[in-house]
């Protein structure tokens, strides 16, 4: 079934008793439903994703998408299709000067909280070429550490707010499924969590704000978040610290300021290696948090990581090849060939 005959089926239960309350709404939210339904599916046959489930009323986050036939922006106000007074909003920022709106969504979240979303056309305005770059080390002990020797000292949002989070669970557990009371609780623990989240949602942006303004390119390791949150003991810290949304801030505003993000292999032993020498130790535990290299230099795990991922993403923007770590082939028992070729490497990037 395509829109058009969902479309005439909504518009039959509207003539319906039982579902009648469809009526007192504007049309159009429910219309862009249909809409986001066709898409799913669509998706789903041309097997770009999964098939299409319902989403649950508690627990997803309830929207309202309002194309521009369906409410009134006017004078820096907005009035909702069926609605008589326009709605009475704190912006978190002001619109571009000139920008018209094309799209609303209305939304709640689990703590009760409505937000609208308003999507313009607007210029991508690209600031001043910097000459400075950067390599990120992510961690938990220090939320980011880079190779200039700063570290960014992690918040740990979530283990500030943990008594607040287990009162709340704890009053939910003991409510009644069903009831009302227990529908206060559920808010009450959402309520913390969304806390939470926008505390380190809000730290997050102005990290990534900075480093990107700050820097022409920014050199992170690809961690795989979703293998390394199955350590139980440090996947409590991990999800915590948010590298997930972090790499995602940093490569999206890199795109608006016309900067460059690099991404260096996951295996590219960063830790291990000294960034003086390039002399590779076999053996690097979590619990060495600083080492002294045969050449006498002596490094902080983190700052060190940081300085090799920085110069093994200027050897990938030199040389357009991978960074892979030398492995021993299974056949010779010899290190593999590398990828990138030693006689193009710039001078002063230590040999990966």
């Amino acid at each position: 079934m395509n829109y058009i005959e969902t479309s005439a089926m909504l518009t039959a239960w509207k003539k319906t008793d039982e579902l009648a309350f469809l009526s007192e709404v504007s049309s159009v939210p429910l219309q862009q439903c249909l809409r986001h339904l066709q898409s799913a599916f669509t998706a789903f046959f041309e097997k770009r994703a999964r098939y299409p489930r319902f989403k649950s009323r508690k627990k997803s986050r309830a929207s309202a998408e309002y194309t521009k036939s369906a409410f009134t922006w006017r004078d820096g106000q907005l009035t909702l299709a069926k609605m008589r007074e326009p709605l009475n909003i704190v912006w978190s920022r002001p619109l571009p000067e000139g920008a018209e709106p094309s799209t609303v969504t209305v939304s709640r979240d689990a703590a009760a909280r409505w937000f609208v979303s308003i999507l313009v056309e607007t210029s991508t305005t690209h600031h001043t070429p910097s000459r400075n770059a950067v390599g990120v080390d992510a961690g938990t002990t220090s939320l980011v550490t880079l190779s200039t020797g700063e570290k960014v000292t992690n918040p740990r949002h979530e283990r500030r707010d943990r008594a607040r989070l287990t009162k709340a669970q704890r009053e939910l557990a003991r409510k009644a499924k069903g009831s009302n009371n227990r529908a206060k609780a559920c808010r009450k623990v959402a309520r913390v969590h969304a806390r939470i989240t926008d505390r380190r949602r809000d730290h997050l942006h102005k990290l990534t704000t900075r480093l990107v303004r700050e820097n022409q390119t920014v050199v992170i390791e690809d961690l795989a978040v979703r293998n390394v949150v199955k350590n139980h003991t440090l996947a409590r810290a991990i999800s915590d610290a948010g590298w997930r949304e972090f790499r995602a801030m940093l490569e999206y505003k890199a795109r608006w300021y016309g900067r460059e993000v690099i991404v260096v292999d996951r295996w590219f032993p960063s830790s291990k290696l000294c960034s003086a020498c390039g002399t590779l130790v076999e053996k690097m535990p979590l619990h060495v948090r600083t080492w002294t290299c045969d050449c006498g230099t002596t490094h902080d795990r983190d700052v060190n990581a940081a300085k090799n991922i920085l110069a093994a993403g200027l050897a990938v923007a030199a040389c357009g090849a991978g960074v892979r770590p030398q492995r021993e082939s299974s056949r010779t028992g010899r290190p593999a060939v590398k990828q990138e070729p030693s006689a193009a490497r710039p001078k002063g990037i230590p040999r990966l």
